[in-house]
């Protein structure tokens, strides 16, 4: 649980970071499922469903204060901006590989400002 003034900020930074970093994914899922036909819309379909879960996780720590909890969203999102930064490289695309890795560097920030606050 989120105690002192002292560990507010970093707390709520982090859970901010990471419920947008997860609300963005689920944007992407969601406008790829739209316009995706046959196995490329299944797939999209399965994205859009991680994609959710993801950010219903991402609001649970404003709900309870759990730093636990914030801490596993923020680690799990940090992984997936990373995987889609390189994805980003795969495809040669700057916006798509500098924007999430700008996102999981910022959420890495943030986790590891909390940490030294707890």
């Amino acid at each position: 649980m989120v105690t002192g003034r002292t560990m507010m900020t970093p707390f709520i930074l982090c859970a901010l970071i990471s419920a947008i970093s997860a609300l963005v994914s689920l944007g992407f899922s969601i406008a790829a499922q739209r316009t995706a036909t046959g196995a490329a819309r299944t797939m999209a379909l399965y994205a859009c469903a991680r994609s959710l879960a993801l950010f219903v996780a991402s609001v649970v720590p404003f709900l309870s204060g759990s730093v636990g909890w914030l801490l596993a969203v923020a680690w799990s999102m940090i992984i997936v901006q990373a995987l889609d930064a390189i994805v980003g490289m795969t495809i040669k695309d700057k916006v798509k590989t500098f924007g999430p890795a700008t996102t999981a560097l910022l959420n890495l920030a943030a986790v590891i400002w909390l940490l030294q606050s707890t």
